[in-house]
């Protein structure tokens, strides 16, 4: 009986916290710019260069005071024309940066996910790690083929998916809490 008021009271709370955060107007500036995207040959492999240019408005900022992780996902194909058949995906994968306050260290962190995590003293440094992000490796050596050149598709969201379900289901409804950018083209033609 205990577990079962607990719980319920657990579900009240943070259903009021997410009504109390999707009330704040939590519109994004203008979007993701993706300001540099090219692909770097190296001894390990091929890795993005990437920088974005956007803002978070007050109300997101609001929200990762109050404990709501973010998550920003970036998405790459690499895509090889062909005549004479359908064209070939060379590489298709996600890259997901998460940003979270910690209220008692007064500390952000930034965590690449499956990877490594850096603390932050403040917002505008742990922005800096998001849009600045390091270079990723997106095909080791050997997996694009010398003197082809492929098609490079590239896009960079906040992942709603992500959200705990009270705010997920706001934040599906509101676009409000739609930020990405317009997809990227480039040809990169392989080392």
């Amino acid at each position: 009986m205990t577990y079962r008021f607990f719980s319920l009271f657990a579900c009240q709370l943070l259903l009021a916290v997410a009504c109390a955060l999707m009330g704040a107007p939590a519109r994004a500036a203008d979007g993701i710019d993706i300001t540099r995207a090219t692909i770097e040959a190296g001894d390990d492999g091929y890795r993005l260069n990437t920088a974005y240019e956007f803002e978070l408005n007050h109300g997101l900022k609001d929200a990762i005071q109050h404990g709501v992780q973010l998550h920003f996902t970036t998405e790459i194909e690499l895509t090889r024309p062909r005549w004479w058949w359908r064209d070939e995906k060379a590489v298709e994968l996600k890259r997901t940066i998460r940003i979270s306050y910690d209220v008692l260290t007064r500390q952000y962190h930034v965590m690449v996910m499956g990877s490594f995590q850096q603390s932050f003293q403040t917002f505008d440094e742990a922005m800096f790690m998001i849009r600045r992000p390091t270079r990723w490796l997106i095909a080791p050596k050997g997996k694009l083929k010398p003197g082809e050149t492929y098609e490079v598709s590239l896009r960079m969201y906040m992942d709603r998916e992500y959200l705990q379900k009270p705010l997920q289901v706001n934040a599906f409804n509101d676009s409000d809490w739609r930020l990405t950018s317009n997809r990227k083209t480039f040809n990169y033609r392989a080392e």
